[in-house]
């Protein structure tokens, strides 16, 4: 079947680069600046993510990258007067500039071109909070879904999609000033882990604490269980900072408390992970709006 509309995505969705290849959906890169080389997060594709990992564990501080202008007009301009659509599902624009650059890539074109079929959606959402709707898509491209029904779509269920997440490492989020270099060193001291959550405009809100690794874990869990609706009909996304044996613990506790149809264990992307340092937890889901 002919796809009715081409897939843009960008690495922050944390989705395997070989299954977004499979399903014929295209890439943009972040860049990844650590100890004064670049690395472009390719979804896994050449990035040798163990050895990232290895670095967030020895308390390494890695920056990022927007993804510029230029990126996203070699993408765009391949879609001048055609007939074929391109969406783009963007990094939620509260947490990079990416998407502020793609607009500006588009409206250099659209100065010069009488038509680019181009559309840029927020996603408002980071990580597998982005991958989960662009599985969706994906499978709504495949049955034959027009651009028009998926944009009604994700219109309707973007502001559904709850991102429940727990750091291990306080220090990125002090470096990031999402909290003071006290908290950090008082809360690195007395165990503190914060529970964190995506709000309706995109951003990244601390909005609990917990004392203890495990009761951080069971949080996150119970706050899914408060938030989701028609459990019985998820597929949920686990992102993990390279603590693979928090992730299958989460999963378990998933699966006790919440009945799903799935719960995959999926590995947080390093654009991701060089804000939220070595052993962040993150589950994803559908539920009430935001």
């Amino acid at each position: 079947m002919t796809k009715k509309f081409d897939l843009l995505v960008d690495s922050c969705c944390d989705l395997p680069f070989d299954y977004l290849e499979s399903n014929d959906v295209q890439v943009v890169s972040m860049v990844i600046n650590l100890n004064h080389k670049e690395y472009v997060d390719d979804l896994g594709k050449t990035f040798d993510y163990n050895w990232f990992m290895e670095q967030l564990k020895l308390e390494e501080m890695p920056s990022t990258s927007q993804i510029n202008i230029g990126t996203y007009s070699e993408v765009f301009k391949q879609y001048v007067g055609s007939e074929k659509p391109l969406l783009y599902l963007a990094f939620s624009s509260e947490l990079s500039g990416s998407q502020r650059n793609a607009f500006s890539a588009l409206r250099l074109l659209e100065e010069d071109h009488e038509s680019v079929n181009v559309s840029i959606v927020d996603s408002k959402a980071a990580s597998l909070g982005e991958g989960l709707l662009i599985k969706d898509i994906i499978n709504q491209r495949n049955a034959g879904k027009s651009l028009e029904e998926v944009l009604e779509w994700l219109e309707e269920n973007i502001s559904k999609v709850h991102s429940w997440v727990t750091v291990n490492d306080l220090n990125h989020l002090e470096r990031g000033g999402r909290i003071s270099k006290t908290s950090a060193a008082i809360g690195s001291l007395v165990k503190i882990k914060p529970i964190i959550h995506v709000d309706a405009t995109g951003k990244l809100v601390n909005v609990g604490k917990t004392r203890g690794r495990n009761k951080s874990l069971e949080k996150i869990v119970s706050e899914t269980k408060r938030t989701i609706l028609n459990s019985e009909e998820q597929n949920l996304l686990v992102a993990y900072a390279g603590d693979l044996e928090a992730a299958e613990h989460v999963k378990e506790l998933i699966q006790e408390m919440i009945p799903v149809k799935s719960v995959e264990l999926l590995p947080m992307g390093p654009t991701i992970a060089s804000h939220t340092g070595y052993g962040a937890i993150a589950i994803f889901s559908y539920g009430v709006a935001r």
